[in-house]
């Protein structure tokens, strides 16, 4: 089986991966983006009308952003030229645009770059192919798995066309496996492979909507074959070994998975947040950025309605950073399922915000004389400190006198609410105030 695999591949030195020669070649063999590239839409009618815009394709990795490229460009008559943002540099764009414009003066053909990775191009980098993409010089096709909205510069997004991509659903990257295994000139179809159907749910749910990872593990799955030619999910376990999350720690999918544990936290789904934060845990995120968070939101969300909130925080990180991450895991999850469950306040949060605001707006108010120190004779003579009422000395510890700058007296910036025990605080200011 395995000569058989190694014949399809030809020689080590000549190989290409399973997943290049599948790339399809037309738009008709893209599967899983037809909102982009269906009959009837914007890009496909663009195409057809050979009036073909500069595009952004912002998706995951694996949702076909090269392959949609390449498609694209083989769909318009025009030059093509590849770029990676990792390789390349503002030299190599320019070297590009020289040519672009000698083959326009000669063919009166555009010519498409495509630059794989838009996202690592710094700003100057990104200005370098803004005027030629204005003048039509280029028609610019880039491809990010990081929202264009950071980074990408302004005036570029607004002279392209984004196109989001979605993973692709399980119908689609079944599709691609069954085209693969049928295919005896570019797939394996040279093989006759046989696949149990719950192999192929396994190979369709580690790929995790990534149609490369799928044909990869498809292509190691097909060399671990013995004669019988049968892909068993005992092989896919082996090809597949762990399944990777995508997870990227310095990119978007970051701030999402963190936004969707701080907001199942606020919203008292403690289910919620534990899946997120396992998703967080499982795919390498540091587990400190967690504690810190959680630190943050036992402020921040809760507050006063329950004070000890942030000790269970607090401790937390502090049992995490004494344990290690093999156990570690076990506080933060206590501590994550304590935060959802507790009582909600952002009432110190917005008096925060509120005082700051009048910090902005009326700037630096002087203390009222009688709450200023007077640690000089001078500044006792001056009316420091003078007529003072220190709380301890009268009932229940509480004297009624001006602690506001004058100008602001009587504002309130702190407003506790009802909820658990910040209902007891509000009864206290009541009277006091």
């Amino acid at each position: 089986m395995t000569e058989l695999f190694e014949n399809i591949n030809s020689e080590k030195q000549g190989y290409t991966p399973l997943a290049s020669l599948m790339r399809p070649q037309s738009i008709v063999e893209v599967v899983g983006q037809d909102h982009i590239l269906g009959k009837g839409t914007p890009l496909r009618t663009a195409i057809e009308t050979g009036a073909m815009p500069s595009v952004i394709l912002w998706g995951p990795p694996g949702s076909g952003k090269t392959t949609i490229a390449h498609v694209l460009a083989k769909s318009v008559d025009a030059h093509f030229h590849w770029l990676s943002a990792v390789l390349a540099g503002v030299k190599e764009v320019r070297e590009i645009i020289v040519t672009a414009q000698k083959q326009r003066q000669i063919t009166g053909k555009k010519t498409i770059l495509f630059i794989d990775e838009i996202h690592r191009f710094n700003k100057a980098q990104q200005d370098a192919f803004l005027p030629h993409v204005e003048n039509g010089t280029i028609i610019l096709i880039g491809a990010t798995t990081e929202n264009p909205s950071f980074e990408v510069i302004s005036p570029l997004l607004s002279r392209t066309k984004v196109c989001v991509l979605n993973p692709l659903k399980p119908e689609a990257i079944a599709k691609i496996i069954k085209r693969t295994l049928e295919d005896k000139e570019r797939g394996l179809g040279g093989l006759d492979l046989k696949i149990a159907d719950d192999a192929k749910a396994m190979i369709i749910e580690t790929s995790d909507g990534d149609a490369r990872r799928a044909l990869n593990t498809l292509e190691i799955a097909a060399s671990l074959t013995t004669d019988d030619r049968r892909l068993t999910t005992k092989i896919i376990e082996a090809a597949v070994q762990k399944k990777a999350l995508r997870y990227d720690k310095s990119g978007e999918e970051h701030y999402n998975i963190i936004s969707a544990f701080i907001k199942s936290m606020r919203g008292s789904n403690p289910d919620a947040a534990l899946y997120w934060m396992a998703r967080m845990l499982e795919a390498g995120e540091d587990p400190l950025f967690i504690a810190r968070r959680m630190v943050i939101f036992a402020s921040e969300d809760i507050g006063n309605a329950d004070p000890q909130a942030i000790q269970v925080a607090i401790s937390a990180m502090q049992a995490f950073d004494f344990v290690g991450m093999q156990e570690g895991w076990i506080p933060l999850a206590q501590c994550a399922t304590y935060l959802a469950t507790a009582p909600k306040s952002k009432s110190s949060y917005y008096a925060y915000q509120k005082a700051k605001a009048d910090i902005e707006e009326y700037g630096a108010l002087p203390a009222p004389m009688h709450l200023r120190n007077a640690p000089t004779g001078l500044m006792k003579d001056m009316g420091y400190g003078k007529d003072y009422k220190n709380p301890h000395k009268f009932d229940q510890n509480f004297v009624k006198q001006q602690y506001m700058p004058e100008k602001l007296e009587g504002k309130i910036y702190y407003e506790p609410t009802e909820n658990g025990y910040e209902k007891h605080i509000a009864e206290r200011l009541k009277r006091w105030r």
